[in-house]
């Protein structure tokens, strides 16, 4: 069966940008997975509620984010599911499988991310269900991707560019979750940092960033298991002085994963991941050019 291609009717635009009034640091946080915005019309093509598609995301990250801008940096959010598109790899990574008609050539079919079922559009949600009732049509993966995909990065990439711009450098930070069950056992770890080991980020850079987050109490692990998807590697260019940093909090310090509410310490993760913030703002700060 092949599915009719769903109408693109977000009900919010797929990309927030949240600036501050006055930049302080050279900092860009984006989070690219928070997105919950399903639509009917994608709900109907689905084999699966709504609750297990929010799987998927990286649930209320953007809010544990929310003070950025406060805090004199800017924070750009999806606000579609990974589960529709995922800004978080590469824009054609398609699963030839999905589709009732053949894919261009230019397409990237063989990568580890599109053999998993997490392409660009993925085939499968996290805990690796089918999504679809039926295949799509490359027509749809292209117009979510033209509509999704192109903006959260065009959004990113101007962020990126005028902090460069500004200040001379820029720190990138994308900030994800991780579900608990993704780390080995008896090796539970708050948060995870991925630098793309070592290629996407300066060592000096990364040190700030991991001291920052211990001195507030959370236990740090680099590269393992998460070095950094297509956004750290894609925009991490240290050596023209634009450092990216990938990092993944355990979900199970902010909310229920079975029933993706947030739990009773919400508020504590999120003031001490602000003084965090903080900490790494004024280590980073260069003095705006007059």
């Amino acid at each position: 069966m092949d599915l009719p291609i769903p109408a693109l009717a977000l009900a919010d635009p797929p990309v927030t940008v949240r600036r501050p009034g006055i930049v302080q640091a050279p900092l860009v946080f984006a989070s690219p997975h928070s997105g919950r915005d399903y639509s009917p019309s994608f709900l109907a093509a689905s084999r699966l509620d709504a609750l297990r598609l929010r799987r998927s995301e990286d649930s209320f990250v953007d809010e544990l984010f929310a003070d950025i801008p406060a805090l004199g940096m800017p924070l750009v959010t999806a606000s579609f599911p990974r589960a529709w598109c995922d800004a978080n790899r590469e824009p054609w990574e398609l699963d030839p499988t999905m589709f009732a008609d053949a894919l261009p050539g230019w397409v990237n079919t063989a990568s580890p991310r599109v053999g998993a079922g997490l392409g660009t559009i993925a085939r499968v949600v996290a805990s690796g269900e089918g999504i679809y009732r039926g295949k799509l049509r490359f027509a749809e993966a292209e117009a979510r991707i033209r509509a999704c995909w192109e903006p959260f990065h065009a959004a990113l990439t101007a962020e990126v560019e005028a902090t460069h711009a500004r200040f001379g450098a820029c720190v990138l930070i994308d900030c994800h979750s991780m579900p608990a069950n993704s780390l080995p056992p008896r090796s539970q770890v708050d948060i995870v940092l991925g630098d793309a080991h070592g290629t996407a980020c300066a060592p000096a850079v990364m040190l700030a960033v991991e001291q920052a987050l211990t001195h507030q109490g959370f236990s740090v692990r680099r590269n393992d298991p998460y070095a950094g998807g297509f956004i750290t590697r894609h925009y991490g260019r240290p050596h023209q002085g634009v450092h990216a940093v990938q990092i993944e909090i355990n979900r199970t310090l902010y909310m229920d994963e079975a029933r993706i509410e947030r739990l009773g310490a919400f508020a504590a993760v999120r003031d001490r991941l602000s003084r965090a913030v903080a900490a790494i703002a004024a280590h980073t700060a260069v003095a705006a050019p007059a």
